[in-house]
């Protein structure tokens, strides 16, 4: 591990060390109190309902902080995800519905149904309207004059990469520059700077995190294994793309319809390599 290496907080044990730690619970309810605009002292209660990482979470490829939280009589849900993914919206309403039906016994009232609110921090873009901002709140309507259907449905995206180009001085801006950071200096900046005492407070857990040589060799393995996994994933979309590629020129060869000389310069390679390849995949 470089000596250099910061424990970044976006990395999903080290925010669940931050913010999922009943010790550290006043935290919790800061964060969501103002991520979600929600008055300090309108939230009476926050539970953390899933305090420990269970162990086949470090097997699970991106696997995806999930910090369920018991916030009143509302359930919020915060992930933290640092990859995109294609079919991220809809995975997104397929675990927030998962979530608000999970409590609902059987022969119950669906009045008795929570409202469920999922908090997705992503460090890429999701939305390319160039007009949207970094929060955008995602909610069901009906009508011309779009009303809200309901109150038990919310999403909330952060898209970190946004911060910069849309500042509107908010407090959540303080949480997010933090969540945000990528070394010292800049985390220094931010508990200098921090308008919230509490952002301010998980800054220094931050901080002293840098000085933890135990957790400072879980973050960099946890950060190792999520590259080579994304690497993983590169390399076998390459593959795919190649096969493709190749196989489409090798059947050509096999037919006699063209010859290895003309598939090899089609598909970009000498033709030692399109030979190689051939014989390597008869099958293809």
């Amino acid at each position: 591990m470089d000596e250099g290496y910061f424990v970044k907080l976006k990395l999903d044990v080290v925010f669940k060390r931050v913010f999922g730690e009943q010790k550290n619970i006043a935290l919790t309810k800061a964060l969501v109190s103002d991520l979600l605009e929600i008055p300090r002292d309108a939230i009476q209660h926050v539970e953390i309902l899933n305090v420990e990482i269970a162990p086949e979470y470090w097997r699970q490829k991106f696997s995806r902080l999930d910090l369920r939280l018991k916030v009143d009589d509302r359930i919020v849900n915060v992930e933290m995800q640092v990859r995109g993914e294609k079919s991220f919206r809809e995975r997104s309403l397929f675990y927030w519905s998962k979530l608000f039906t999970q409590d609902l016994k059987e022969g119950e009232q669906y009045k008795k149904l929570r409202s469920t609110i999922c908090v997705n921090i992503l460090d890429f873009n999701l939305f390319d309207d160039k007009d949207e901002d970094y929060h955008t709140p995602v909610r069901v309507t009906y009508g011309k004059r779009r009303r809200l259907f309901t109150q038990k449905f919310a999403i909330h995206v952060f898209e970190l990469r946004k911060l910069e180009r849309f500042p509107k001085n908010l407090p959540m801006e303080d949480w997010l520059n933090l969540i945000n950071v990528e070394s010292k200096e800049e985390l220094m900046t931010i508990i200098n700077n921090a308008t919230i005492p509490e952002a301010r407070d998980a800054g220094l857990i931050l901080l002293d995190f840098q000085a933890d040589e135990r957790i400072r060799q879980e973050a960099w393995y946890r950060e190792k294994q999520m590259h080579d996994e994304a690497s993983e994933l590169d390399d076998a979309k390459e593959e795919g793309r190649e096969e493709g590629r190749f196989g489409a020129f090798a059947g050509l060869v096999r037919d006699g319809i063209i010859s290895v000389e003309q598939a090899a310069k089609r598909a970009g390679v000498s033709v030692v390599e399109f030979e190689d390849w051939m014989k390597a995949n008869p099958n293809v």
